[in-house]
């Protein structure tokens, strides 16, 4: 049954390149099939709760510019018409999936015990939604970063009461992504980190976030969960720093809490933006280092030091992540969430419609071309051929430790060698992207 939000709207169709509608799909068709794997399942299409649903379009100069009828949110039948316009959306869209916030699906309430009701109220209300529509739950999470409670953190507090309330709160959006056959749950730690070293015991802090990830993990065992935990690097705001800053950061903490096997990461183009890197290098280094988990699709405004989380619209930039993502194997349990909100001037129901059908327009033309690219085979071959000496026996000696310096240097010294270096050809290789995209 049609909530009316969006007016008469029924399931967005694809129409294929020459379409000028709107509110038609020009490059995805969930059907077309790519490295002998439907173009839906290679995506795996999610949009989060958060963004379109709760987000009123304030900023730090304005207020509400999105009038929602379930605005504020603030009981549960308005919960419940919120769900109806979201999975009206879902469908109309025909994403596989959706993400949410336990704050974004329920009222938020100062007890405990209230929140948790709630939620499973909900729980109730969205499993026959997911029956009713057929879509499922990408990853759910719980938001430990808007509250006043946690203004210094939750796994980091330096109030046990408050990392206790926030493990409270992990534990039921846990028990809750699984009762709703979750394939993931996220941890997002927006403010992890500090303001100021003067107030800030760093080792105490590690400890509680180890301990406090280290908990998740038990109680997934403990439920039977089958899902990833994943944690998001999230670098620079509102903290001056996040002690999950990158990935190569976030690997270094699950070494040290002995976590490497248990948790991957769910990484985000805004937040590599803001890390000083690419959301290509974010994925490849989580596939380099075996954690690669899924993606949260959007971009942020290069002249802003911000995380403004736009929608993509860069076919090249998109194309190069999904390359790293299909060398690796494609996502497992992963997907693409869109975690993108409309600008704030942008105020009709459709405009929520036409930004997803952008997204997921770029995402699959960015998907194509990096195919095309690997099936090419060009910059595959040119990367073997790159370190195809490390192949030789005496490189693979000296990689495996069989080597001393010592008789390294005896060698060198030996045979007199003047090595010369070999051109990275850097302007090709790009040009040999230009080609697909």
């Amino acid at each position: 049954m049609s909530t009316g939000f969006f007016g008469d709207i029924g399931k967005i169709p694809f129409e294929g390149p020459d379409s000028s509608n709107p509110l038609a799909f020009r490059h995805y068709d969930p059907d077309e099939m790519v490295m002998g794997k439907r173009l839906e399942d290679h995506l795996r299409f999610a949009v989060c709760y958060w963004h379109n649903f709760v987000w009123p379009g304030t900023d730090p100069f304005g207020g509400e510019t999105f009038q929602r009828p379930w605005f504020p949110a603030d009981t549960m039948d308005l919960a419940r018409q919120k769900a109806d316009v979201a999975f009206e959306m879902f469908a109309a869209l025909g994403v596989p999936y959706f993400c949410f916030h336990d704050f974004d699906v329920r009222p938020d309430q100062d007890s405990y015990a209230d929140n948790h009701r709630d939620l499973m109220a909900i729980c109730d209300y969205f499993e026959g939604k997911m029956s009713e529509t057929g879509v499922k739950l990408l990853w759910g999470t719980a938001n430990l970063t808007g509250n006043r409670r946690f203004a210094a953190g939750a796994a980091t507090n330096p109030d046990p009461e408050i990392f206790a309330y926030a493990a409270a709160l992990v534990k039921s959006c846990l028990e809750a992504t699984h009762r709703l056959d979750g394939e993931n749950y996220v941890l997002w730690g927006g403010r992890e980190g500090y303001e100021t070293l003067l107030n800030t015991n760093l080792a105490q802090e590690d400890a509680q976030m180890g301990r406090f990830l280290n908990m998740v993990v038990e109680h997934k065992h403990k439920i039977g969960f089958k899902g990833q935990i994943m944690v998001e690097p999230k670098p620079q705001e509102p903290s001056k720093h996040q002690y999950d800053y990158d990935v190569a950061t976030v690997y270094g903490f699950l070494k040290r809490h002995g976590l490497e096997d248990e948790v991957t990461v769910n990484i985000e183009q805004g937040h590599a933006i803001l890390a000083g890197h690419t959301f290509e290098h974010e994925i490849a280094m989580a596939t380099a280092l075996g954690i690669f988990g899924s993606i949260d699709m959007n971009r942020n405004d290069y002249q802003s030091g911000w995380d403004t989380d736009q929608f993509p619209n860069s076919v090249p930039e998109v194309a190069l992540a999904y390359y790293h993502i299909l060398q690796d194997g494609g996502f497992k349990s992963g997907g693409t969430n869109f975690d993108a909100k409309l600008r704030r001037q942008s105020i009709e129901p459709d405009d929520l419609l036409i930004a997803h059908i952008g997204g997921m327009d770029v995402c699959a033309r960015a998907l194509k071309a990096a195919a095309a690219m690997i099936e090419d085979g060009t910059l595959p071959q040119f990367v073997a051929d790159r370190y195809a000496g490390w192949n030789d026996p005496e490189a693979v000696a000296m990689l495996n430790g069989e080597r001393s310096l010592e008789e390294i240097a005896a060698k060198v010294m030996a045979t007199d060698a003047q090595p010369k270096p070999v051109s990275g050809r850097q302007e090709y290789l790009e040009n040999v992207v230009n080609r697909f995209v």
